[in-house]
């Protein structure tokens, strides 16, 4: 069904060290605007940021303000914090353990940092990642211990590691990013599927009152995960068949 190639194999992270490769890493989380975790060695609370800034000449690298505020603090206090994101499947991770200022400039508010010494750069399975039709979404639902009520959506794209979904209204209040929710469900053709997943990305676009999320499939049972397969692998043949009756 799904034959794994050499290029798709995990590949082991990379410690980049050159000022050329982290700036240019660091540049493209910004441009693409690329959610950050952010997250405390002391404290079990995750942070969302983004690059919002980055200065070559000074060596200095700006976050945005981290939500939810209350990590501003800790921030703020100088304690050591490290940063992760993911741009085009990849892993971008990095120690912070200098002072940050906080900055209130046409970059909006944020906090400034040095430039890190290191990256981790890891380039994560290359996960055909597939788009589902406007007129055939999918129907999701995501419940667990840490959501009251539960969340029904649409999915707009899947692959063997995880999905973006989209839910009407700004939800970003009653979902908190890095949470490992318990019970996701998706309708698709070959039958239900129910797992866990990890809140990876989430993003409310007050023009169009949606919400976009990305989650990633969290010990997902081998039944679950052959027919997630099963279903990107349909997709693909009819992206594939698509492409070929435009050509």
């Amino acid at each position: 069904m799904f034959n794994s190639s050499a290029d798709d194999a995990p590949q082991p992270p990379k410690v980049l060290t050159t000022a050329l490769e982290i700036l240019a890493n660091l540049r493209s989380l910004q441009d693409s605007h690329d959610p950050l975790i952010v997250t405390f060695p002391e404290r079990q609370q995750r942070f969302q940021s983004y690059v919002i800034d980055v200065d070559k000449d000074a060596g200095t690298l700006m976050l945005d303000e981290l939500i939810p505020r209350d990590g501003e603090r800790f921030m703020l206090a100088g304690e050591p914090f490290k940063v992760e994101g993911f741009h085009d499947g990849v892993r971008i991770a990095w120690d912070a353990n200098g002072p940050s200022a906080l900055v209130d400039n046409e970059h909006g508010r944020g906090y400034r940092g040095s430039v890190p010494a290191e990256l981790i750069y890891h380039q994560r399975r290359n996960a055909f990642r597939a788009a589902l039709k406007l007129s055939s979404l999918v129907d999701v639902e995501i419940a667990g211990d840490k959501l009251p009520e539960k969340l029904r959506g649409k999915l707009l794209d899947i692959s063997a590691t995880g999905c973006k979904l989209r839910f009407e209204g700004d939800v970003g209040r009653r979902l908190q990013l890095g949470q490992v929710y318990e019970r996701y469900a998706a309708a698709l053709p070959f039958g239900p599927i129910t797992t866990p997943v990890e809140l990876r990305y989430l993003h409310f676009e007050e023009r169009l009152d949606t919400t976009f999320a990305g989650v990633r499939f969290h010990n997902m049972s081998g039944l679950v995960s052959r027919n997630v397969e099963r279903f990107v692998y349909q997709l693909q043949r009819e992206a594939r068949r698509f492409d070929k009756d435009d050509f």
